[in-house]
């Protein structure tokens, strides 16, 4: 099966100059998908970005993050682990090399709470699933780690 994602991309910051100069524009993006509230896109402020708006490197990480948590919770519901409370502090590590850059790796911190009656063991073990399911973790070159914390069953 094959899913198609429709994704537009408006550039926002020409600042009525445009690309006279590495300096003069701003990297101010719109992300629009049909349907859907737009989100505010620039580059990192490293990069000369808006440090208000969302960056791509940002939003690898928190696809990643989304992803994993996503798969986490079906596997649970079916696997009868009931969820109460997730939370990830994911962090991603990039590093550029002259004209390159490019991620080494995403650590995903995903802080799970479940009910009593619940395996703490099949919820850990849920995890590493939900990692090889995911189809962005599948879709990246650099490797994507989870360093899980469940807590409420014993």
């Amino acid at each position: 099966m094959q899913h198609t994602y429709d994704v537009q991309i408006t550039w926002t910051g020409s600042r009525s100059v445009g690309t006279t100069s590495y300096t003069s524009y701003d990297r101010d993006h719109t992300i629009v998908i049909v349907g859907k509230p737009e989100i505010p896109g620039s580059s990192d402020i490293a990069f000369r970005g808006n440090a208000r708006r969302y960056s791509p490197e940002e939003m690898l990480v928190a696809s990643l993050s989304a992803c994993h948590m996503l798969w986490y919770l079906h596997l649970c519901a079916d696997n009868g682990i009931v969820v109460l409370a997730y939370e990830d502090h994911a962090s991603g590590k990039m590093t550029e090399d002259g004209e390159r850059g490019a991620f080494e790796e995403v650590v995903l911190h995903p802080s799970v709470s479940i009910s009593a009656e619940s395996s703490r063991q099949k919820a850990i073990a849920l995890h590493e699933e939900a990692h090889r399911r995911c189809y962005i973790a599948n879709s990246v070159k650099f490797p994507v780690r989870n360093i899980a914390d469940v807590r409420g069953a014993t």
